[in-house]
């Protein structure tokens, strides 16, 4: 060991020996020996940056003056602990009444719709002009209104996201591939008119409705209020209501569906690409609450997915995708076995029906095939006759109508429906058809449920296309629909469904309930849905951004466990899905700073169900302070006095008072609505009474520090050089004040005023970033940090917090926290100058920060960088600069690792090219090719082929490629890192290959800050940095098959409506030049008389 120094030559030098013998593994550490680097110097450089840099974090911040003011009202404060049961208990309550007024809306919209339609005749040669939501206010080529377009008022409102509408009338959508004057349509549109008083009447009785909608059966949309709706660029709206979620939830009951694919090679060709359309489509029709394999026959049977051969999976967003990708390998070959794979679809089924596990409810095989030899009568006698408990819809591909009498014969005996697709384009329409025959017996039964669907964005709605533009990114919703029936008697046991009607509930809406004043800083609550997938939850992130914001894949079905995901054993998930109440505890690590930084909190859940919904709500309270809460008191006129003064400010997103409830509260801010409440002018308006009398307390005690910045600001002898530009300051009631110390102009980051970093302000789910950070930390201290989204050198801010609390105990509650912005400029230059202080007398220091043999940098607690002498360094992870210093202090024990996840994760990876395509690279085979192909497949093409199938796709798709890379959902692992609090100074050594690299780290007092020292003479080739990129966990094929096959606790929805003995089972089927043969109906005739 060259590096020491020899005191007492023969004793010393055989200590060291034998230490180099001993710890031949690399690291030496040699504590409080200074090896080159005096401790005693960087403990002087700590002591003076710590000190003066608190005293401006102090003085500017005001914190002295504003514990002393709270300090002031300490005796005359109540301070209560928070009972997290009554808590969630009435959190669920007041979103009880929230549903239950929406659904009583619907309630009333579907009177009104059955008495219309009960009331009206049907005429084929009905001319009526309605406003078409595409061509309202459309002119033709000479200036006129074009038909079906005539002029429609349009307002811009704001409770409609400044979207212009007319609050007056709906407008009725008709899919691009339907015609507008259709009978049927017409018809339909003409009756549905009496819902526009009704879409008005709700609207006035609860103005907190959005958007209200019927869609009808027969393809048209009708929507309150009235919108314009613009095509895509392809002239195209691909939106039909019927294969939405809310419609499908509504119509139908829960089913277990088993699809099966003729792949014998008759198929080949156009008619299997039809095929795997029909399935796609049909997989589109499929919801959380249903359950479906998919297999592939020819002379043999081939499951789709191999590792599912047996079973049935949840429909789910990310189960059908991956089967989806399965379709893609499946080709033509060989006899077409149907027998085999009918058997082996009832056998599945009833396998499966008895583990429990599925819908218990519908159940349906899904024939798509180009025919059938037989009627394989034999099969369905064993198996389902004379019950007909599994319902069979077979849809045949091609033109070819050979084999159509024995397909609709199939459909006819067994309660099913036939239909015939010839075109891509005919798919959609004809897979339809299947849901309206599974909606039968809920309709003779007359059973209106109330359906709530999961947290979902629907892009092809003009309301969401507008965010889109806007690059907000389309908010979350759930939305309530519940079914119309005919209900005349002439039609009673065909089970006729009209539509359904359905009112969207932002997610936003939910949040408005919650008094986030009650859940403390770092608590929050959330809710799941039946199936455990979040309806709401601050760590819930469904967009990603790739040039504007895009939907996440897998978005709508995020699993309660992928964010609590430290509860292993899922105790707390499966409490909620089988809508229990009761408490739950563990350590939990919590991100923040755009995940960069991690809490390790210790949390406790409260949780209940709420009624007449699928949902169950919790609430998650972290120890310590998150516990307590505290009131206190002060006169009314006082405290609008201060509330009311220019700098205070409320969280934008919390409920002081309810404005959006009637229309003319609704351009109230917070404080105006706060002060008509307390003056009793308006008796409409509901406010929290609680929190504006604790917000007029805050308002009275934080008045004080107003005065003060003022007087800082004045004095021009103070901030002379501007380093300081704004003090901050926010309570836990959401008040907030800010002082500018310099012109605005003049900041170096104005995200203080334009909150565009929406961490950093109070939110509806959560409280800025550095009042989080504050908490945490010792009473007293300040948190340094640099934003993360901070731009160039020049324009870098350095912020420092700390909190106030109310009691000098670790029980006190959190009162409130303070904090200043600084030019990242002016705090490094403050860290260079204590850095050259010397404690020699002489003034000769024997080392310096300006020496080039050492490197001195400034970290945080996290172990980012915010001093560094290559400025470049600045913001970046410590390890990443000098990975053998770092590796070293997690050795030791200074930092720790924490082991992150993220089960939201978007990856980037190669898109693959296939044998097939890097063929085509050549241009004499792509030629061949081209020619080949015109030569046989143009004249199909252009009879069978329809433009709209082309044009039409479902722009949600799995993911966004872009040049040769695509986005896909993923799984990762990351670190975070700790510094350890008790820990304040270390000096070691590391032993590289031929020097030894020594260091210095000392804690900055009154700070989350250390001073690193770093001998810059020794480069330690051995270690690499240690950096904080994501890990993608990758999951080989056994481990792949086990988490398909996994299928967690849920609670099935609690009606099921799967036949009906009324039901008329005879109208099952249609098809192009399809005429039945006498004795497949006779037959057909006989087996719908047997007994059920």
């Amino acid at each position: 060991m060259r590096s020491v120094k020899a005191v007492s030559a023969h004793l010393r030098c055989g200590i060291v020996f034998f230490l180099w013998i001993i710890q031949s593994t690399t690291v030496v550490d040699v504590v409080g020996t200074h090896q080159g680097i005096p401790l005693s110097d960087v403990k002087l450089w700590a002591s003076a940056f710590g000190g003066e840099m608190k005293s401006i974090a102090a003085k500017y911040s005001g914190s002295q003056l504003l514990q002393k003011k709270y300090k002031e009202y300490e005796h005359s404060v109540r301070v209560e602990e928070i009972d997290g049961l009554k808590l969630v208990e009435r959190l669920a309550k007041n979103m009880e009444e929230m549903f239950h007024k929406k659904a009583e809306a619907m309630k009333r919209l579907v009177e009104a719709a059955e008495e219309a339609h009960l009331q009206h005749e049907e005429d084929p040669n009905l001319q009526y002009e309605y406003f078409n939501a595409v061509l309202i206010n459309e002119l033709d080529d000479v200036g006129n209104n074009v038909e079906l377009g005539g002029e429609f008022i349009l307002q811009p409102n704001d409770h409609f996201n400044n979207l212009s509408v007319n609050l007056s009338l709906s407008v009725v959508q008709v899919p691009t591939n339907m015609y507008n004057k259709d009978s049927a349509i017409v018809n339909g549109v003409y009756w549905s008119e009496a819902l526009n008083k009704v879409f008005v009447d709700n609207f006035e009785r609860d103005p907190s409705l959005i958007w209200q909608y019927f869609g009808s059966a027969k393809g048209f949309f009708r929507q309150y209020p009235g919108i314009k709706w613009t095509p895509d660029e392809h002239g195209v709206i691909a939106f039909d209501c019927r294969n939405r979620k809310w419609y499908i939830q509504a119509a139908t009951s829960p089913k277990d569906v088993v699809i099966l694919v003729d792949v014998s090679g008759s198929m080949k060709g156009l008619r299997l690409t039809i095929a795997k359309q029909t399935v796609s489509s049909i997989l589109d029709t499929l919801g959380d609450d249903d359950f479906f394999n998919i297999i592939a026959y020819n002379e043999e049977l081939h499951y789709v997915e191999p590792c599912l051969n047996g079973t049935l999976v949840q429909a789910d967003v990310t189960n059908k995708d991956h089967f989806r990708e399965h379709l893609d390998k499946l080709f033509a070959k060989g006899i077409g076995m149907l027998d085999v794979a009918l058997t082996e679809a009832f056998e599945l089924l009833t396998d499966f029906n008895q583990t429990g596990r599925g819908s218990v409810c519908s159940q349906a095989i899904m024939l798509v095939t180009d025919g059938a030899v037989d009627t394989y009568d034999t099969v369905f006698a064993k198996y389902n006759w004379p019950d007909r408990k599994v319902r069979i819809f077979p849809y045949l591909i091609g033109r070819e109508s050979a084999f159509a009498d024995n397909l609709k014969w199939m459909a006819c005996a067994n309660k099913g429906y036939f239909t015939q697709i010839s075109t891509l384009a005919d798919v959609q329409e004809n897979v339809m058809e299947y849901l309206h025959v599974l909606s039968r017996p809920k309709v003779i039964d007359q059973e209106h449920d109330v359906v709530w669907t999961e947290a979902y964005i629907d892009n092809t709605l003009p309301q969401a296309q507008k965010q889109m533009e806007d690059n907000q990114g389309p908010g979350l919703m759930t939305t309530v629909a519940m079914p119309v029936f005919s209900t005349k008697n002439e039609t009673k046991n065909k089970g006729i469904l009209l539509g359904v009607v359905g009112t969207d509930v932002p997610v936003s809406e939910l949040l408005k309930t919650i008094p986030k004043y009650k859940l403390g800083i770092h608590g929050y609550a959330f809710a799941i849905t039946n199936n455990g997938y979040i309806l709401t939850h601050p760590d819930l992130r469904p967009l990603y951004e790739e040039g504007k914001k895009r939907r996440k894949p897998n978005y709508s079905s995020v699993d309660l466990s992928e964010v609590e995901w430290e509860d292993k054993d899922d105790v707390l998930r499966n409490a909620m899905v089988n809508r229990k109440t009761g408490t739950f505890s563990m350590e939990v690590k919590k991100t923040v700073d755009k995940g960069k930084r991690v809490l390790v909190l210790h949390n406790d859940y409260y949780y209940t169900d709420i009624r007449g919904t699928p949902f169950s709500l919790g609430v998650a309270l972290s120890r310590g302070h998150g516990k307590y809460f505290f009131r206190g008191s002060v006169a009314v006129e006082d405290g609008l006095h201060d509330l009311e003064h220019p700098d205070v400010a409320l969280a934008d997103e919390w409920t002081y008072c309810n404005t959006g409830e009637h229309p003319e509260h609704r351009y109230l801010s917070q404080i105006q609505a706060i002060k008509l409440y307390l003056d009793g002018e308006e008796p409409h308006l509901k406010c929290d009474k609680e929190l504006i009398q604790e917000v007029l307390f805050d308002a009275v005690v934080t008045a004080p520090i107003e005065a003060y910045w003022t007087s800082l600001a004045l004095n021009k002898s103070e901030n002379s050089d501007k380093g300081v530009e704004i003090a901050y300051l926010g309570t836990r009631t959401g008040l907030s004040r800010i002082n500018l110390f310099v012109v605005p102009d003049q900041l170096s980051s104005q995200d203080f005023l334009t909150a565009e970093d929406k961490e950093g302000v109070f939110n509806a789910d959560h409280f800025p970033l550095w009042y989080k950070r504050a908490a945490e930390q010792v009473p007293g201290t300040f948190v340094y940090s640099l934003p993360f989204n901070t731009g160039s050198e020049n324009k870098s801010v350095v912020l420092a917090s700390t909190a106030i609390q109310l009691l000098d105990e670790r029980k006190s509650p959190i009162a409130a926290a303070v904090g200043i912005q600084m030019k990242l400029e002016f705090f490094q230059r403050k860290f260079w100058t204590a850095s050259r202080q010397c404690p020699a007398l002489d003034g000769k220091c024997s080392i310096s920060c300006d020496n080039d043999d050492i490197n001195c940098y400034l970290i945080d607690n996290n172990g980012f960088i915010l001093v560094a002498e290559d400025s470049s360094l600045t913001g970046v992870f410590f390890g990443e600069a000098e990975g053998a210093v770092m590796s070293r202090l997690l050795a030791m024990g200074s930092f720790k690792r924490v082991t992150l996840y993220d089960y939201q994760a978007i990856c980037r990876i190669y898109a693959e090219s296939s044998d097939g395509s890097s063929r085509l690279l050549d241009p004499y085979f792509a030629f061949y090719a081209t020619v080949k192909w015109l030569l046989t497949e143009l004249v199909i093409f252009l009879l069978e082929f329809n433009l709209y199938g082309w044009w039409y796709s479902d722009f949600t798709v799995k993911a966004h490629r872009n040049g040769r890379t695509m986005l896909v959902p993923c799984d990762t692992e990351y670190p975070a890192f700790i510094s350890e609090r008790t820990i304040k100074e270390t000096t070691g050594n590391i032993d590289c290959d031929d020097c030894i690299k020594s260091f210095v780290i000392q804690q900055i007092p009154s700070s989350n800050l250390f001073m690193v020292v770093v001998d810059n003479k020794c480069e330690c080739r051995d270690f690499g940095p240690i950096t904080m990129d994501p890990i993608e966990i990758m999951y080989n094929e056994s481990l792949k098959c086990e988490r398909l096959k996994l299928q967690k606790d849920r609670r099935r929805p609690e009606t099921c409506h799967p036949f009906h003995p009324e039901e008329n089972s005879m109208e099952c089927g249609r098809a192009s030049c399809l005429t039945p043969s006498v004795t497949a109906t006779f037959f057909a005739l006989l087996v719908a008389l047997f007994p059920r």
